[in-house]
């Protein structure tokens, strides 16, 4: 029996045998993404200018609007991908180390577009600081969620 872990598992289930760092920083990354999503949807202004202080008072307001229908639509999707997360999370646990290369590939594009088309904000977002800070660490973590448990290593020697 091939015991190897893979990215794309012949397999999908809840047996998850990489690192439990790798599955709690995955469950942080889920919590955070439902939270930021509810908010994005939920707030008057989408998070447009309360959070990413983007300046929805130099707009029209038939511009401000549509930022905030934009950053409200940004939430739905964040939503959905959490609840993919909390899925995976919850029932198929084998596909974290899947998970950590869509969050790998969606961080980078992030710092890529918003290089390619910044905004104008008068603050720093927690996105644009968070975006950096996710790409290394979710790396880190899909390293880890393919390599195996020490304990299970033990267990089978046992």
């Amino acid at each position: 029996m091939n015991d190897k872990i893979k990215i794309l598992p012949k397999v999908i289930n809840n047996e998850y045998k990489g690192s439990k760092v790798a599955k709690q920083v995955f469950l942080v990354i889920t919590i955070l993404t439902v939270i930021r999503s509810l908010i994005h949807v939920f707030a008057p202004d989408g998070g447009a200018q309360s959070i990413a202080t983007i300046p929805l008072d130099t707009y029209t307001q038939a511009g401000a609007a549509s930022v905030v229908m934009i950053f409200s639509l940004w939430g739905l999707s964040q939503l959905l991908m959490g609840v993919v997360y909390a899925f995976v999370y919850l029932r198929y646990k084998s596909l974290i180390p899947a998970m950590y290369i869509l969050l790998i590939a969606e961080y980078i594009m992030r710092i890529v577009i918003g290089m390619m088309k910044p905004i104008e904000t008068v603050g720093t977002a927690p996105g644009g600081v968070g975006n950096w800070i996710l790409v290394p660490l979710c790396i880190i973590m899909l390293a880890l969620s393919l390599s195996k448990n020490k304990n299970e290593k033990e267990d089978n020697h046992v």
